[in-house]
């Protein structure tokens, strides 16, 4: 395939992946595929690489319809194959080491950098309020992924913010370290996602300052 056809594939994805709220009922994703939208989803991009997410899977439908009321009865809950809970990491901090630690074992990183890198990340993270942000910016840029892998490999994606985020910690037992983001079902669509319009570029962009 050209680089300019592999172009072309992803802004096709881009533009026909809507949030669909109807799917097949009953349908179960393949492990190799659900494999492969998690490992596409780990490859985002996040600050300093500490890859502030972790990804609850609810497959199982008893999970599901535990979820349902939580996200207050929206019934693409139930229907999806597998719902994605994308939590953020409030103590992402702790990743550093095992970031980082690697490369100055292989000689690629001296101990200088690594002990600076752990410093600015360790000062940092003494700011909840940085933390906080930190988890929420870099778990979004995952969720996204996460949606575009899965329009690309054929499936459809909704994603929520409409639940019960204390019902939900408690329910399905989230350690404090970790808030819950959204959620995202991901499915095969029973119909396909209502037309969504989108403002004009000139309407969004600001040209050097406003």
């Amino acid at each position: 395939m050209s680089q300019q056809a592999v172009y072309n594939d992803v802004f096709t994805v881009l533009s026909e992946r809507h949030a669909v709220k109807q799917y097949q009922a009953g349908h179960q994703m393949p492990q190799a595929d659900l494999e492969q939208l998690l490992l596409s989803t780990s490859q985002a991009p996040s600050a300093w690489n500490l890859q502030h997410w972790k990804l609850l899977v609810i497959e199982d439908q008893a999970q599901k319809e535990k979820l349902l009321p939580i996200a207050y009865g929206q019934k693409q809950i139930v229907e999806s194959s597998v719902v994605i809970a994308v939590l953020g990491d409030l103590e992402a901090n702790k990743n550093a080491p095992l970031v980082f630690g690697p490369g100055v074992e292989a000689g690629v990183l001296s101990k200088e950098i690594y002990d600076n890198l752990i410093g600015q990340i360790e000062g940092a993270y003494q700011n909840p309020q940085i933390a906080r942000d930190e988890a929420i910016r870099n778990a979004s840029l995952a969720a996204m992924q996460l949606m575009i892998a899965a329009k690309a490999m054929g499936y459809d994606t909704c994603p929520m913010g409409g639940f019960d985020k204390e019902k939900f910690v408690e329910a399905f037992n989230v350690p404090a370290r970790y808030i819950p983001n959204m959620l995202i079902t991901v499915g095969l669509a029973a119909q396909p996602a209502r037309p969504s319009g989108r403002f004009p570029i000139d309407q969004i962009t600001q040209k050097n300052t406003f």
